[in-house]
């Protein structure tokens, strides 16, 4: 096993300085394009303000005898546009593909420091992201990069969500992990073909009244992913990455992905991928903390105070260190927010 002291030296010669804490961002959505279609290349332009992330997909939804036409057309967007605050993503091909090199190989070199993050696919243990993490250092050196390429890996298999914790702390390129439902569905050989969200067969239901055993009894749908995301935000919490949720497939079922990203939101996700247009207000509104409960977190910490030590009364609540770190976490998220979105920034109080 190396030193722990050498965990934040280059793997390469020539490669920039790994980062000892990732940039924190806004991420509220993650925003898929396929790069090899002409006429999403011709509205990037429009895209790029609207959202905190774009990211040109390489891997799934893109097919066979358009990968190379894919890869192209993401270096073409690259090169032509300013991206400003937005960050540039790709998903490459699974490490396990034939197009997976060239696509490492071909955007290191083309997109250099415009490209912030590489999204890897079916990431099953730590092993994957050090041949991701050596590679690319490689290719740093050689191009000349002035700073790290960042990783991030998507949890879409058994075997990855059993290693979910050493794949967060598998390199300091790691800057965050999402969640694949579908893939996973597959690989647990679970009975479902939707693509994120629940399933009405995935229930409880209320006890039988002894008085009246015919008469109908209540149910709740569950959520089919709950364990496997709380497990995924704590491996991230744990290594000081971010975690995001995946894809929501029913493109038509905008009230089912709002409450599958507000799920998302409320146990610690930073952000959702948008596979089309109508997904990117639902992400900005979901991941955006409400201006109202800004205003509570920020009466909290004016009431405890900065030391964070000590009780307070708001409301009829007790408010205390606990709630104090809550509090935090809600300000320095709007802080984030409204560095992106003037609007947020005004309703926040930060304007």
């Amino acid at each position: 096993m190396p030193s722990a002291k050498d965990f934040f030296k280059p793997l390469a010669v020539g490669a920039p300085q790994p980062l000892h804490e990732i940039e924190v961002r806004p991420g509220r959505m993650i925003h898929f394009f396929p790069p090899h279609n002409e006429r999403v290349r011709e509205r990037i332009a429009e895209i790029i303000p609207q959202v905190d992330i774009l990211l040109g997909n390489l891997e799934d939804a893109i097919p066979a005898d358009s990968k190379v036409a894919a890869r192209r057309g993401l270096i073409e967007v690259a090169q032509a546009n300013d991206f400003g605050a937005t960050q540039l993503w790709t998903r490459i091909n699974s490490l396990d593909s034939p197009w997976c090199l060239d696509d490492l190989m071909e955007l290191v070199e083309a997109c250099r420091d415009k490209l912030d993050v590489i999204m890897v696919p079916k990431v099953e243990s730590a092993n994957d992201i050090h041949y991701v993490d050596r590679l690319l250092a490689q290719l740093e050196g050689r191009h000349g990069l002035t700073k790290p390429l960042m990783v991030h890996a998507i949890l879409e298999t058994a075997a990855g969500v059993n290693n979910v914790a050493e794949i967060a702390a598998a390199s300091p390129r790691m800057q965050g992990i999402s969640l694949g439902p579908a893939d996973l569905a597959a690989s647990r050989r679970m009975k479902t073909t939707r693509v994120g969200g629940g399933h009405p067969g995935y229930l409880v239901r209320a006890d039988a009244d002894p008085s009246s055993p015919d008469a109908p009894r209540s149910t709740a749908q569950q959520d089919l992913w709950h364990y496997t995301m709380a497990k995924m935000v704590d491996a991230c919490a744990a290594n000081g990455i971010l975690p995001f949720y995946g894809p929501f497939g029913d493109i038509s079922d905008g009230v089912a992905c709002e409450d599958q990203f507000r799920n998302a939101y409320l146990m610690g996700c930073v952000g959702a991928w948008s596979l089309h247009p109508s997904q990117i207000e639902i992400a900005k509104r979901v991941f955006s903390p409400d201006p109202d409960e800004v205003a509570f977190a920020r009466r909290i910490v004016e009431a405890i105070g900065e030391a964070g030590s000590g009780v307070a009364m708001l409301d009829g609540k007790m408010q205390d260190d606990a709630t104090f770190k809550q509090a935090k976490v809600i300000l320095a998220t709007a802080e984030l927010i409204a560095s992106r979105d003037s609007e947020l920034a005004t309703a926040y109080g930060f304007a």
